[in-house]
């Protein structure tokens, strides 16, 4: 039997579901997911053949670097999605799914570069830069 979990943004524009297991969430503490969600990402990836998206249309997507853009709904401002321009899958934010998700924490990455006021306290791997083959943008800059 195949998984599914759905999920959309906030005002309800933009809807996802997907297929297949999910990711363990990785955190990314990068000083852009930062500035764009206001605090951290928790994010898994679902392979691009495994999510239909309805509202498309509502999704604007920002070129973050030349190796990345993020999606995110241009009515209510969600935070939806990360993708990589050269890879086959689609991160999705964790909190955009409905409940219960049964997603639960792998990882943290570029915690050399969190954010000053909080602190890490699980037993989770923690990556400098990415790690954990978490792929992300050239040598870790996205």
């Amino acid at each position: 039997m195949t998984q599914l979990h759905r999920g959309s943004c906030l005002c309800g524009r933009v809807h996802f579901e997907t297929r297949g297991k999910l990711r363990g969430i990785v955190y990314c503490h990068c000083s852009q997911c930062r500035k764009q969600s206001g605090h951290f990402y928790a994010a898994t990836n679902v392979q691009d053949d495994s999510i239909d998206i309805s509202g498309e249309e509502n999704i604007s997507w920002y070129e973050a670097s030349e190796f990345a853009r993020r999606g995110f709904c241009k009515n209510c401002g969600s935070v939806l999605f990360w993708k990589h321009k050269d890879l086959d899958y689609i991160s999705v934010m964790a909190g955009s799914f409905d409940q219960p998700s049964g997603l639960q924490g792998e990882s943290h990455i570029f915690v050399e570069d969190k954010g000053d006021y909080y602190r890490i306290d699980d037993d989770l791997p923690k990556y400098a830069k990415s790690g954990g083959g978490v792929v992300v943008a050239a040598d870790g800059q996205d």
